[in-house]
């Protein structure tokens, strides 16, 4: 409403033909549907042309999942399909440019979300001023305004506006960030959402140096693989000369690695990235690493290779071990062996505890993740989706769909990378199975 008014009062001198757009995400019933009318009414009064359009955001979310093998949350499907919908709206021909009202508070969350997800520079840049599609523009006016001022404003105005509940909802990071961890910080420093802002500036500079320092760089990123008498066979994946590359300061050293990996569509999070620069600069010739979204390292005498694992459907399929309790799972796909056994102390001091002796009537399962699964993490307040926590530790592609969990009695007792509050009356010991012969760590 506030972006709406300001731009309106503005667009004479700015020469502006502006209209309005709603879309309808199918989400919240009757409140989402008075929002339209709400956003239709004032684009009447105000004499702009409307746009509009329905979609079904759960549903989208669920096609997703089936689709992709890969869940996807009810705030990304929202935002996928407002964004397609946007694009289209620049395809028609009928806008040049789409604004939205992003403001500074929304860039301060976005961007503390993102320090806490372990995000790189280009993280911290946060939402941009401007970002464009090869059907126009998406530009943000109010990035530098809070939401008090846009508050303010509206009441100077006499504007009524609406709230969405959902931003009540303690469910969603943003919110809980927006209502509880922000306002904590700002007990240390009052500025810290103009600091955060702050930082998303220079973050979004130093990247874009970054792009261009590496444009200018050695040549240190080759396709293919070397030949006999010189020059390159074309092949799958790129490789980084070693040498060239141990004469670099080491931030350009990361930013090297992680460009080669990003061509390859993979994201290695700061912990891969150091693993990749550490088997370039002291790793043995024909040792080997397998990451996230299915990269894979090699080092060779001279170089470092890297490629994508093709998706096959053996390396996607599920995979499912059990073993009765107390009792051994060995598990190549995912490289563990786990030991499930009796705990005898939890089974003293708990009530409606099984006995050790008793255990054997219960079935561990070591299987892949699904879209649904919930794991209550150590000294976390309640359960949370195994995606999201998928998310924090930046696991995506192949390493995603193949995430190891154990389930006891329908409940998730181990997963892989996080610590979870124990399982009552077993304890798991989990350890990894030998090094392959090919020198993989």
């Amino acid at each position: 409403m506030a972006l709406l008014r300001a731009l309106a009062e503005r667009s004479g001198e700015l020469g502006l033909v502006l209209h309005a757009a709603h879309l309808h995400h199918g989400l919240r019933g009757v409140e989402a549907d008075g929002d339209l009318e709400s956003a239709r009414g004032l684009a009447l009064r105000l004499g702009l042309r409307f746009h509009e359009a329905r979609v079904d955001t759960a549903a989208e979310a669920r096609a997703s999942a089936d689709t992709r093998k890969a869940s996807e949350s009810i705030e990304e499907a929202a935002r996928r399909l407002r964004y397609a919908w946007f694009r289209q709206l620049l395809a028609s021909g009928e806008v040049d440019a789409v604004a939205t009202a992003h403001t500074l508070d929304d860039q301060a969350e976005t961007v503390l979300g993102k320090f806490l997800r372990g995000a790189w520079t280009e993280g911290l840049s946060g939402i941009h001023p401007q970002v464009d599609f090869a059907e126009g523009r998406i530009v943000r006016p109010l990035l530098g305004a809070t939401r008090a001022e846009v508050v303010a404003y509206l009441q100077s105005l006499g504007q009524e506006w609406r709230e969405d509940s959902s931003n009540r909802d303690s469910a969603y990071t943003r919110n809980r960030i927006r209502h509880e961890l922000l306002p904590l910080l700002q007990n240390w420093n009052p500025r810290l959402r103009e600091h955060l802002a702050q930082m998303a500036v220079l973050a979004r500079d130093e990247e874009a140096w970054w792009q261009t320092e590496l444009a200018k760089s050695p040549e240190l990123i080759m396709a293919g693989r070397p030949v006999r008498g010189g020059g390159r066979a074309a092949g799958e994946g790129l490789a980084i000369d070693v040498t060239r590359l141990a004469a670099l300061h080491p931030a350009l050293q990361r930013r090297m690695v992680r460009h080669a990996a990003e061509s390859l569509g993979a994201a290695p999070d700061f912990t891969a990235t150091e693993a990749l620069r550490a088997l370039a600069l002291t790793g043995r010739a024909g040792q080997k690493r397998e990451l996230a979204a299915g990269l894979r390292a090699e080092r060779t005498p001279r170089e470092l290779r890297l490629a994508i694992a093709p998706e096959t459907g053996e390396e996607s399929g599920d995979s499912v071990y059990r073993a009765s309790i107390p009792g051994e799972i060995v598990a190549p796909r995912f490289g563990l062996r786990l030991r499930i056994d009796a705990d005898p102390k939890a089974a003293l001091i708990q009530e409606n505890v099984p006995a050790a002796g008793s255990l054997s009537s219960r079935t561990a399962v070591l299987r892949n993740w699904s879209p649904g699964d919930r794991v209550r993490l150590r000294y976390s307040s309640g359960p949370r989706k195994v995606k999201e926590v998928l998310e924090r530790l930046r696991v995506t592609g192949t390493g995603r769909s193949l995430w190891p969990v154990l389930e006891v009695d329908g409940r998730i007792a181990w997963m892989r990378g996080v610590e979870l509050e124990p399982e009552q009356g077993i304890v798991v010991v989990v350890t990894p199975l030998a090094e392959t012969a090919a020198g993989s760590e």
